[in-house]
């Protein structure tokens, strides 16, 4: 059973973990999420590698930072989420190993019955990325439509310290940080049904969604991969060296493309494909300048070929791009200065239309009672 921990100013944790942060928290003007418990450099576990004896300032200073804005973020969530659903963060830890993983749990005011909710593992985007509120408007549309929602902080996020920041596994272990996710709720939460789980993710958490459902062929209902990170060969040689720098000195990568072939093959989903065995709906778009279009169609031509019956796919033609989003975030188009509402453009529209169709043909979110088995 996974072990449960609740953090910070939405639980508990261990006694003078945060003492460390007193002053970040008094600017951020919230509680402190302990590091200790997220698996910072603070306050590693016990048996774990030590710290650097020395850390440059800047690099000190840059983890106090982004634990200071991660602190804000999670005030911001909180705010928006009151009176409108419930959220908790806690951590569970991963199945891989020794490290904590920290999530948010969004559900709705009134839980239904036993195994009464359907599931979604909703997985953030963004090499060292985290969750951000920019998400909170399409997770409050889920949790209306009665699904649970799972959103973990997989190592590598930013926001929980040295540690947790170095461990990024891009392919790896991070994986199986989110699948871990699937133990927590089977056993910890009793109104959520195992049998109506899917999963969602955006760029590179679309890439661990993939992944999810090619390592794991039977836990999940459904998938949606949106705008995913498809080919770390080509991607890697298309982006250049300043880019493949994140991906190299990963130790259980390794090295380049050219030198580490079959690590890279092994963690690029287009070359999986064929394990596909769950429903899968993927939406690019064709003027995306994160994960190029050259790119994305590789993935939707091998689905279009290889799993027809089982893949959704829609390209999306020039979707509009302004201060709100477009591209890469074509279907995340939202407002930060007034309230993370929705910006809709057609295309978002009809994106997170098909979106809620295909989750909800699979999940049946509005059944009080769980599906047989």
């Amino acid at each position: 059973m996974p072990r449960r921990k609740l953090l910070g100013r939405w639980g508990w944790g261990r006694p003078g973990a945060c003492d460390g942060l007193a002053a970040l928290a008094a600017v951020a003007g919230v509680a402190v999420l302990c590091p200790g418990i997220l698996g910072g450099a603070e306050a590693a576990p016990a048996g774990s590698a030590p710290e650097p004896a020395a850390a440059a300032q800047s690099d000190v200073d840059r983890y106090e930072l982004d634990r200071a804005r991660k602190l804000r973020r999670d005030r911001t969530l909180q705010t928006l989420s009151e009176g409108v659903l419930r959220v908790r963060k806690l951590s569970y830890r991963s199945r891989i190993d020794d490290l904590d993983i920290p999530f948010y749990l969004f559900e709705p005011l009134e839980l239904r019955g036993d195994r009464g909710h359907a599931a979604l593992i909703w997985i953030h985007g963004g090499v060292h990325g985290d969750f951000d509120p920019s998400y909170f408007p399409f997770v409050r549309e889920a949790v209306d439509r009665g699904y649970v929602v799972l959103a973990p902080e997989y190592r590598g996020s930013t926001g929980y310290g040295r540690r947790h920041h170095e461990a990024i596994d891009y392919g790896g272990y991070e994986v199986d940080d989110c699948l871990t996710a699937l133990d927590y709720l089977r056993a910890e939460l009793p109104h959520v049904d195992p049998e109506r789980v899917g999963v969602i993710g955006w760029s590179h958490g679309g890439f661990i969604a993939l992944h999810s459902v090619f390592r794991d062929q039977t836990s999940f209902r459904a998938a949606a991969a949106l705008v995913p990170v498809t080919n770390l060969v080509f991607r890697l040689s298309y982006k250049g060296p300043r880019y493949a720098r994140h991906f190299v000195k990963q130790p259980r990568i390794g090295g380049p493309v050219y030198a580490r072939r079959n690590v890279y093959i092994e963690r690029s989903p287009l070359y999986h494909v064929d394990r596909l065995r769950t429903p899968l709906l993927v939406h690019v778009a064709d003027n995306d300048r994160d994960v190029n279009f050259v790119e994305s169609q590789q993935l939707i031509h091998a689905l279009e070929y290889l799993k027809p019956d089982l893949a959704e796919t829609r390209i999306y033609r020039d979707p509009p791009v302004d201060e709100f989003g477009g591209g890469h975030r074509f279907n995340r188009r939202v407002d930060r200065e007034n309230g993370y509402r929705r910006v809709d453009s057609p295309h978002q529209r009809d994106s997170w239309n098909r979106i809620w169709t295909f989750l909800e043909w699979h999940l049946r979110p509005y059944r009080t009672k769980p599906l047989a088995r």
